[in-house]
């Protein structure tokens, strides 16, 4: 857990936008904000209103402990893997792929134990 000192979460939000092939642009036209707004929130320049944050993660179905985790001292204190921010995205067969590679790693794992 980082210091809540100074909390910078662009580079969290830049990333789940980067994973759902969001454009700042895309993105904007979404949150009815401009382009640029976008961009200094990502290069934490900026800090997003709750009205923004609201609906970011209504767009990309994630709570705010997605974007904020790092800093929060919750039970298990999870650390999303922005890498499957866009997993519902995905065509059925590379879910399938995905799925089947976790379930693999996890047996493995198990029997290692």
């Amino acid at each position: 857990m980082k210091k809540a000192g100074v909390i910078k979460i662009g580079k969290n939000i830049q990333a789940i936008r980067k994973s759902h092939g969001y454009t700042q642009e895309k993105l904007a036209e979404a949150i009815e904000c401009s382009p640029r707004y976008i961009g200094d929130i990502e290069q934490d320049r900026s800090k997003p209103s709750y009205e923004v944050l609201v609906k970011f993660c209504n767009i990309f179905n994630i709570s705010l402990d997605d974007i904020f985790s790092e800093y929060l001292t919750i039970k298990g204190n999870k650390k999303v893997n922005v890498a499957l921010y866009g997993f519902d995205t995905l065509k059925p067969n590379n879910q399938d792929t995905i799925v089947h590679m976790i379930e693999y790693f996890n047996k493995r794992s198990s029997k290692e134990e």
